[in-house]
């Protein structure tokens, strides 16, 4: 025999509408799941770009205080650089200075070994203008005896041409004289021994002839000698006369 069962109807309803109750209040709780997914997905989104542009921001920044590091770095090294180029400045300075007071003190030393060179080449000079002065009169002395003995060796050697002249004039009036007598005794001869004198005569004119040319040349000789030998005097007395003057203007 089948068992009777009851069925409460109302209850199960009850429970049914219960039911899609919670069901329906699950879907619309789903919905705003949904639309607070949809929400947050967005804002998500939108913070991972934030982030993004934050992390790109922070890079940027930190490049940007990395660069900011390097310039102070630098600033601080140009800071010890130049406080190193400061004091050796410094240095340098007070290096030149003691160097400019050497350099005083040697210019001073120098002007003073200048002067000191100055007076000593004047008095040299002084002294040689004197011993020069003492040689060009002992050389005008010495130069007027010389000229006096070239005067006194020009003067004897002119007597001794006029004597020459003398001589030679007194030799030829002689042989003259001695050629007259001999041709006057020659034409003074017989007229028994004129053709023999005629054909000898000739003979002595012609030996007295050359040996009056002979002396002649030879007193010639001697008298172009001598002015020679005066001409020759008078040059050197001139030129030393000339470079004793010439001397005198240089000094």
């Amino acid at each position: 025999m089948k068992k009777a069962t009851s069925v409460d109807l109302d209850k199960i309803i009850t429970d049914f509408i219960q039911l899609e109750h919670k069901i329906i209040e699950m879907k619309g709780g789903n919905t705003k799941l949904e639309i607070q997914l949809d929400e947050t997905s967005r804002l998500l989104k939108l913070a991972q770009n934030k982030e993004k542009q934050l992390i790109e921001e922070k890079d940027g920044l930190l490049e940007t205080v990395k660069v900011l590091q390097q310039t102070v770095q630098q600033q601080c090294d140009l800071r010890v650089e130049n406080q190193k180029l400061k004091s050796a400045a410094l240095q340098m300075k007070k290096e030149n200075e003691v160097k400019l007071e050497e350099n005083k003190a040697h210019v001073q030393r120098l002007e003073a070994e200048m002067r000191a060179l100055k007076n000593q080449h004047q008095r040299e000079l002084a002294d040689f203008a004197k011993e020069t002065q003492r040689r060009l009169e002992a050389k005008d002395a010495e130069m007027k005896v010389a000229l006096e003995k070239n005067r006194c060796a020009l003067e004897q050697m002119r007597t001794q041409i006029r004597e020459k002249e003398t001589e030679k004039q007194s030799q030829i009036i002689k042989l003259q004289m001695e050629f007259g007598a001999k041709l006057a005794r020659a034409q003074s001869m017989t007229v028994k021994n004129q053709t023999h004198t005629q054909a000898s005569s000739p003979l002595p004119q012609n030996i007295f002839k050359r040996k009056l040319q002979f002396i002649q040349e030879e007193k010639n000789k001697e008298i172009e000698a001598l002015r020679q030998r005066v001409r020759e005097l008078e040059q050197q007395s001139l030129h030393g006369v000339i470079g004793s003057h010439q001397k005198r203007r240089k000094n």
